[in-house]
């Protein structure tokens, strides 16, 4: 059985508050005189999103997400990531670092760092909440834009889909998409294929973090393959947020058969546990993935990045290699 540890393979739909090993969780609480954030028991997604706000207790000092960081590349080299684009909101920290401007430009200098010293290259694609005023979000839009070619790689948008669709958001993404980023917004989570849909008509997409549920819609599906816009889903998240019954009934098969690209990820590890070796590994041994398809969302993963053309060559014979050999 071939080595998955071994098959090069971007991470594309990662969370960086919500990448952080539980064993530095547990000390930087400790450190900050917090208690422990609470990282399991959520039964839906509100109660989920409760518990994402509540890691944010321990990012009190800029050390520790800069830390968080350049673990969580270094993770991604030891699961057999080339590249990995992290998703995030310089909001979070702007009260650390005295503004969003000042946070993100710290992450990207820890990401270049962190990249020379793991080997494995590193986006961010800074994300909105879709559950803000779209007016106030056009602040992260523009200073994604400001540094773009400078780490920052795309625009997300993320947070509960139902009633908050993408169409208001459009301005913000024309502005990235004017900057020459990637338009990388979730979809097809806690919705269906009208969020879809928004996300490839009002928003651009070029790839949909999610997107699962585009199989609720054959015409959807068929068009989304033939655009090639690459769906970066997360096995378990979907399940243990509800979005599949169990991990058999997940729809990375069917969407792999209609010709859709997909890239596997793990979303917010320290929330749902898997990281991204796992998530493949699952995906071959529950999903029933064979060893060419797994492949294939390899170099989907790869291809449809951020990464540089070099990565992408290198990874490309790397990957060839991978599935040649017995």
């Amino acid at each position: 059985m071939r080595d998955l540890r071994t098959l090069p393979k971007a991470h594309l739909h990662l969370h960086l508050e919500a990448a952080m090993r539980p064993a530095t969780m547990e000390e930087l609480a400790l450190e900050a005189g917090v208690a422990t954030p609470v990282t399991s028991g959520f039964t839906d997604f509100t109660e989920f999103g409760q518990l994402y706000q509540g890691l944010l207790a321990v990012f009190g000092v800029k050390e520790n997400i800069l830390r968080v960081l350049d673990e969580a590349v270094a993770d991604a080299a030891a699961d057999g990531a080339v590249h990995v684009e992290f998703g995030g909101a310089p909001l979070y920290h702007a009260a650390v670092f005295g503004s969003a401007e000042a946070a993100l430009g710290a992450l990207l200098d820890q990401a270049a760092e962190s990249s020379q010293e793991h080997g494995v290259s590193v986006g961010f694609m800074p994300t909105l909440n879709r559950m803000a005023d779209p007016e106030a979000m056009m602040e992260t839009a523009l200073l994604a834009a400001k540094y773009a070619g400078r780490g920052v790689v795309g625009l997300g948008l993320a947070n509960d889909e139902r009633g908050f669709p993408p169409g208001p958001f459009a301005a913000c993404f024309a502005v990235a998409k004017d900057a020459g980023l990637l338009s990388t917004p979730h979809a097809g989570e806690l919705d269906g294929p009208s969020s879809v849909r928004g996300a490839l008509d009002a928003l651009q997409a070029d790839r949909i973090l999610h997107g699962v549920r585009a199989v609720e819609d054959p015409s959807l599906l068929e068009e989304i393959a033939e655009r090639g816009v690459c769906l970066d889903v997360c096995p378990t998240s979907n399940l243990q947020l509800g979005v599949v019954p169990t991990l058999e009934a997940h729809p990375l098969p069917q969407l792999l058969d209609a010709g859709v690209r997909c890239s596997i990820n793990a979303d917010d590890p320290t929330l749902f546990g898997p990281g991204l070796l796992e998530e493949y590994e699952l995906s071959r041994t529950v999903l029933g993935l064979s060893d060419e398809q797994l492949a294939a969302c390899a170099w989907s993963s790869i291809e449809c990045s951020a990464a540089t053309d070099d990565v992408k060559q290198r990874s490309k014979g790397a990957v060839d290699a991978w599935l040649a050999a017995s």
